[in-house]
């Protein structure tokens, strides 16, 4: 959420940022009404309560009957027109409110302008993709053929845009989460959180996924409870509320989680194999920082997802995105893109964003930088460290060998017991 004070103070700038995101700047004008006709009627409130308090001493005092009852009725119609007034206040704080919850964050400098993906901005590759020999398979031919992936029985159990893991693959996925966590935790100094995979609203209001993006989660049908579109949701609420005491920043946390959410795609797009899913799972990594901190803060965390693809030995390439393209709640973004040979395509793993305190004003998160300080909004960042199955697919495509079978990259083998490859029948 944008500070009311700044938009007041700076509306120009706030409409050039809806501008660029492509955003109705419309909402901008609607929230400077409502905010100016706020302030009115809190000027109007506190000026009927004080004459309401002065009355009421007034009355106490007076002894002579008729001049009390005239006063007690002009009493009641003060408060009649207070009541009328209190209500409109509420309202227009409410309709206020809702507006201010759909503003996005505004791009940094460096963010470029675009309409969408299109204009993202490629800022440098590492590795060379693998040169074959043969013509390699997409990853929806070469799991089932390995007996690793089933789309078969999950279209059966769940219907469309899911599938299993069987076998090796389901050893793989578990093996990569375990390895990956203990890399953020044993390395770059993360502490691991378990949370629950079903929140309340406040805490998808909190990260920006709600009101915006409800068409796009599960919610329970009886309570407030909606199922985690990732783990940066119930992380990043772990101090929603709270004032966080001197010396506690930075703070780092890791969570694997699965994760949930409604793909609406276009009919006919993606929707072969496990690359758009309903359920999936990632391994998460979420900061809290001094605001000063933020710029180091997001160059730190992609180099800790960059370590992962790194050590897999899967080419990639870093794309900042574009104000078209850029998520609600970030300030800036980079993604990280694998190379799936067998699909042909670069496939995101990783989005590392930093949200200055957009996130942090809606949850309310707060630090205090010294004793009897006067408290600030941290500033939260996150990124995937990294996400499933995609990371799966480049394993599977990037590995496969001529004879149908997949070389397990040597990080992952201590956590596959020893085993170096997951064995397949020649391709017909």
């Amino acid at each position: 959420m944008l500070d009311l004070n700044f938009i007041r103070e700076h509306p120009e700038v706030v409409r050039e940022a809806l501008r660029k995101r492509h955003e109705d700047t419309s909402i901008l004008d609607r929230v400077l009404e409502l905010d100016r006709r706020r302030r009115e009627l809190i000027a109007q409130v506190e000026r009927l309560r004080a004459e309401r308090n002065r009355v009421s001493k007034e009355i106490s005092r007076l002894k002579d009957p008729e001049e009390r009852n005239a006063r007690i009725a002009a009493m009641r119609e003060l408060k009649s027109r207070l009541e009328t007034l209190e209500k409109e206040l509420r309202d227009v704080e409410t309709q206020l409110n809702e507006l201010l919850l759909r503003i996005p964050n505004i791009p940094r400098p460096e963010v470029p302008e675009g309409v969408d993906e299109r204009d993202n901005v490629i800022l440098r590759t590492w590795g060379e993709p693998r040169t074959f020999d043969f013509e390699p398979l997409p990853h929806w031919d070469l799991g089932p053929m390995l007996d690793i992936i089933d789309f078969e029985r999950a279209a059966k159990i769940s219907g469309s845009r899911f599938y299993i893991l069987k076998g090796a693959g389901a050893r793989l996925q578990r093996a990569l989460i375990s390895w990956m966590l203990d890399v953020h935790t044993r390395e770059h100094g993360y502490t691991e959180i378990y949370p629950p995979a079903l929140v309340r609203s406040h805490a998808l209001i909190g990260t920006g996924n709600l009101p915006k993006f409800a068409d796009t989660l599960y919610k329970d049908r009886e309570e407030d409870l909606w199922l985690i579109p990732t783990a940066e949701v119930p992380v990043t609420n772990l101090y929603r509320e709270e004032i966080l005491p001197p010396g506690s920043l930075p703070i780092y946390h890791t969570a694997y989680t699965p994760c949930f959410r409604r793909e609406k795609v276009a009919a006919g797009r993606d929707v072969r194999g496990i690359k758009r899913v309903h359920q999936f799972d990632k391994v998460e990594l979420v900061k809290f920082v001094e605001p000063e901190q933020g710029p180091e803060e997001l160059e730190s965390l992609l180099r800790h997802a960059e370590t992962i693809v790194q050590r897999l030995e899967l080419p990639y390439r870093i794309v900042l995105l574009s104000t078209g393209d850029l998520g609600f709640s970030s300030a800036i973004t980079y993604d990280i893109e694998v190379w799936a040979p067998g699909s042909g395509e670069w496939l995101e793993v990783s989005s590392c964003s930093w949200f200055t305190d957009f996130q942090a004003r809606r949850a309310n998160i707060r630090y205090r930088p010294e004793r009897g300080a006067k408290p600030r909004f941290v500033h939260t960042l996150n990124g995937s460290g990294l996400a499933l199955p995609r990371t799966m697919i480049a394993i599977l495509e990037t590995y496969q060998q001529e004879d149908g079978s997949v070389i397990i990259p040597e990080v992952l083998r201590p956590y596959m017991g020893g085993m170096e490859r997951i064995e397949g029948k020649k391709a017909e």
